[in-house]
């Protein structure tokens, strides 16, 4: 058991015990995220936005890529610094270094998998840390491991998280009164719409059913 913020509605609550604690886990937790750091995430899904939103809780510059330009315009509203289009960007690894003066990125909140991980050690700074959260778009290994080993890149698995950094995500949240985005609720009896409307990846944030 552990409590959640007052502040928040059920549905908001229920978000964090997965994504917020996910991305959590990924930026605090195991990756010592600070001030000043370059953190890009990918897409618009719960965990990618809670990224977002931990990251600039912590003073982080955040670029976010997604498929949808008006989803990237909700991006920065939330406070993204920059966006790319990976749809008209395909080289959008190169993009994302370029947009940190060459310098590279120091985290990557990685969910595509397979298809996206080359893309995202174009874009990553020697010695800077990959968490690998999804394999949306493939399991396989498809990138040239030399490139991890001469620039020291840190790829880690991130699942969830444990209770003590849930109590530490939730005193954070709570302090600065952070208010996860929610795409829409369905009620229990609407499950099968709700499981088709995340199915159609339109969805900008967490889609919640209410019992």
């Amino acid at each position: 058991m552990a409590k959640v913020p007052g502040y928040l509605s059920d549905e908001e609550a229920a978000t964090l015990p997965c994504a917020a604690l996910t991305a959590w886990s990924a930026l605090v937790t195991e990756g010592d995220v600070k001030a000043g750091d370059r953190v890009l995430v990918q897409g618009a899904g719960g965990v990618s936005l809670f990224a977002l939103q931990i990251a600039k809780l912590l003073g982080a510059f955040v670029i976010i890529t997604s498929s949808s330009d008006e989803k990237l315009e909700r991006a920065m509203a939330l406070g993204a610094d920059e966006r790319i289009n990976y749809i008209t960007t395909p080289e959008w690894g190169k993009t994302a270094k370029n947009l940190t003066g060459g310098d590279g990125i120091d985290h990557i909140v990685e969910v595509g998998g397979e298809k996206t991980l080359p893309q995202y050690l174009r874009a990553i700074r020697p010695g800077g840390t990959v968490s690998m959260i999804g394999v949306l778009s493939g399991v396989n290994m498809g990138v040239s491991l030399g490139l991890i080993v001469t620039r020291k890149v840190r790829l880690q698995g991130i699942t969830v998280g444990h209770r003590d950094s849930f109590e530490a995500m939730t005193r954070g949240l709570e302090q600065h009164q952070l208010k996860p985005v929610i795409d829409r609720v369905f009620s229990f009896e609407e499950l099968k719409e709700a499981m088709a409307y995340l199915q159609e990846g339109k969805h900008f944030g967490k889609i919640c059913i209410r019992f």
